[in-house]
């Protein structure tokens, strides 16, 4: 005699937080929804993982389909699954993150009719958010703070060549508070994986500086333990 076992009410979704840097601002990619409920509200772009596809598939999936944007390496960071975070019923979500480089990326747009536009917005100026995305964001930022004290992520989202002043704005936007000029440009070059280049920047109205590349191999070969946070 078989025994007929409950059926479980709850349903996964995926909600990514994609980070981005420009004009000396951190910034995260929204989506403007288009769909009940929170209807004409910002959201992180997210939607319900579908009963025949796995995590990772989802993830990908709707990130394409809500922003354009295609084979970004995201990884995920945290599960959220309070009981009432979706006024229709038990939604747990996945959360993902990525860094990437605005300039040289297409532009970002829905690709489905579940969004209405896409876009960035600073992290400091940001809209209220649908659901518990405020939570999600806030999560997301504190890892992005402690990973920067051990992993050379900054580099992820500076363009290929930069000058010192744009990494030094890069870690006050993650950090979120001022550094020293002196004492910062000290300690990065000394680690040893900033490649000083025979180049300087082109276009600008000031004084141009001198422009520098990240030298991942240098750095895996120096670095066999945590970097020391700024």
């Amino acid at each position: 005699m078989e025994t007929s076992l409950p059926k479980f009410d709850s349903t996964f979704s995926i909600d990514c937080v994609i980070f981005g840097f420009e004009a000396g601002e951190l910034k995260v990619l929204l989506i403007e929804r288009n769909q009940e409920p929170f209807k004409d509200w910002w959201a992180l772009p997210g939607n319900l993982v579908n009963n025949d596809e796995g995590i990772e598939d989802a993830a990908g999936r709707i990130l394409d389909e809500l922003t354009g944007l295609r084979e970004l390496h995201m990884e995920q960071f945290h599960t959220f699954g309070e009981v009432d975070r979706h006024p229709q019923g038990r939604v747990i979500t996945v959360a993902y993150f990525a860094l990437i480089r605005i300039n040289g990326k297409k532009e970002v747009k829905p690709m489905t009719g579940f969004a209405k536009n896409a876009s960035w917005h600073a992290i400091n100026d940001l809209p209220k958010l649908a659901f518990d995305h405020i939570k999600i964001f806030e999560t997301s930022i504190q890892k992005l703070r402690r990973r920067l004290s051990y992993q050379p992520i900054a580099f992820e989202l500076l363009p290929e060549k930069f000058t010192l002043t744009q990494l030094q704005l890069l870690y006050e936007a993650i950090l979120n508070k001022k550094l020293d000029k002196r004492n910062f440009r000290k300690k990065m070059l000394s680690y040893g994986f900033l490649k000083e280049l025979d180049e300087k920047q082109k276009g600008v109205s000031y004084r141009a500086a001198k422009l520098y590349k990240f030298d991942r191999r240098k750095y895996n070969k120096i670095f066999q333990n945590d970097m020391n946070a700024i």
